[in-house]
């Protein structure tokens, strides 16, 4: 199926893996810089490995943010998404690690054309998953996505 994909492109249990990406010390540094979470448990050494972890934790909101990011590089949603509605039901199942690789499954929950009848809600669970395919966070991020234009005459 030719990308992007529109409202009327997706069905009810359909599924989509992203491509991989490794987390490096940079993207932590980054983050943190760019959000002012500078909490020691992501950027002391020696304090993390004095925590359970042994080891600095990636920020929790990083992984949220890289799941959309890695959807985006399925191109499957671009060009055709309106808004992100919400993020529902995450959940941090599991630590991420600096050199960790993460993936994200999407999964189509459901379908609901809006009143307009231009746009339509793709309802859509995802996990994020570590390199050992262990989730590490999941959740819903439900999508308003536009229907497919009409081609005229």
């Amino acid at each position: 199926m030719p990308l992007p994909y529109y409202f009327e492109d997706f069905e009810t249990g359909q599924t989509f893996v992203t491509p991989g990406k490794t987390v490096t010390e940079t993207d932590v540094v980054m983050f943190a810089a760019l959000t002012n979470d500078n909490n020691q448990l992501h950027t002391d050494v020696e304090f993390a490995a004095a925590t359970r972890y042994g080891q600095r934790l990636v920020h929790g909101l990083y992984g949220a943010s890289l799941a959309l990011g890695l959807i985006a590089r399925t191109g499957v949603f671009e060009g055709s998404s309106a808004a992100l509605l919400g993020i529902d039901d995450w959940r941090f199942t599991a630590p991420v690690f600096i050199g960790d690789t993460l993936t994200c499954t999407v999964e189509i929950l459901g379908l609901r054309l809006t009143s307009s009848g231009k746009t339509g809600v793709v309802e859509r669970r995802l996990a994020l998953r570590n390199q050992r395919s262990e989730v590490v966070q999941s959740g819903r991020m439900d999508m308003l996505m536009l229907v497919r234009p009409d081609p005229g005459p």
